[in-house]
């Protein structure tokens, strides 16, 4: 019969800013009907962490943050099938990761093949999927496309650079200072334009020849949004998904109408993995593309988990590069 057990935490119990994310011991029961209790090995910080910190993603009070981690199978609930103890798990879609211990329900979680290291899982499993939503299925990027893609240098950002080069694509990155265009050239882009020095859209216009690009993908948000309009061609589509310098403004259909019929979507990952099915699918790709190399992830900073604050002030400070860890026990 699985035992009670006591885990270290990170709680929120009021939004803010990264001072309100508090360190804590809580009791933790024996996993329930078809759940499994994971030790985690890393856990994966991502810019959803930040807008659920500070309210944007609004939710119930107290909570542990994050959404994606790493562990191992410590014990097995009723009718929790299809898992053993000792097996490495990872997920990305349960809310409650900035913990030790955890109780998780099965149908969240991924089995990590042997190639795939627990850091690489925490590290790419939200950002890589999001990649491959992104690149495949929201818009299916082909050979020759000119993309776009803003925050090039960072977690999601270089796994999209990488993937979309990997599919024949021309790339052009925005990023925020000229250490990160290096970043961003060594991932692959074609082209590295660093915004506040650099007039983004001029720069689309001259790579691509007066083309433009056929998609932005922007993570950024309302300090971009219609500059990545105007970057795009007719019938060009704008995908919007983050907001990592807060909610884009309200946009007009006209807008799109005006710019060569543009196709404006604000898409979101979970929407596209709600069945079995497309989630193991599109693990299955992601792991692919990490076990042969097309992915290389870039894990930039680890943080001990007590230290969550301070991972997300440089987060939203933009001192970060690659992905982050958290890692429990430290």
């Amino acid at each position: 019969m699985p035992q009670a057990a006591s885990t270290g935490a990170i709680v929120l119990h009021e939004h803010g800013g990264p001072n309100v994310l508090k360190w804590e011991q809580q009791d933790l029961p024996s996993p329930g009907r078809g759940q499994v209790q994971l030790r985690h090995t890393a856990i994966g910080i991502n810019f959803i962490d930040v807008y659920d910190r500070t309210g944007l993603y609004p939710g119930k009070l107290p909570a542990i943050p994050g959404r994606e981690a790493a562990g191992v199978v410590v014990a097995i609930g009723p009718k929790a099938s299809g898992f053993r103890i000792g097996q490495r798990v990872a997920y990305f879609s349960a809310p409650g990761a900035y913990c030790e211990m955890r109780n998780i329900d099965v149908d969240k979680l991924v089995k990590l093949p042997t190639a795939v290291t627990d850091d690489q899982a925490a590290a790419v499993m939200l950002k890589g999927l999001t990649a491959h939503y992104l690149l495949r299925r929201t818009y299916r990027v082909s050979r020759g496309d000119f993309v776009v893609v803003h925050a090039a240098a960072g977690g999601a950002g270089s796994l999209i650079t990488q993937w979309g080069r990997s599919l024949g694509a021309r790339i052009i990155g925005i990023v925020g200072s000229e250490q990160k265009a290096v970043l961003a050239r060594k991932q692959g882009c074609h082209r590295v334009l660093i915004s506040g020095t650099d007039d983004i859209v001029e720069g689309v216009r001259d790579f691509t020849r007066g083309r433009m690009a056929h998609v932005v993908y922007d993570s950024v948000g309302k300090d971009t949004f219609m500059q990545s309009l105007d970057c795009l061609r007719a019938r060009g589509m704008m995908v919007t998904f983050g907001n990592a310098s807060g909610p884009p403004p309200p946009v007009a259909p006209a807008e799109l109408q005006r710019r060569g019929s543009l196709f404006l979507t604000r898409p979101t990952l979970f929407d596209y993995v709600r069945e079995r099915a497309d989630l193991d699918a599109a693990a299955r790709a992601l792991f692919t593309q990490l076990r042969t190399r097309t992915l290389k992830v870039k894990i930039g900073q680890r943080y001990p988990l007590r230290e969550a604050s301070q991972a997300h002030r440089d987060l939203e400070a933009r001192r970060t590069t690659g992905a982050t860890l958290l890692i429990p026990g430290g």
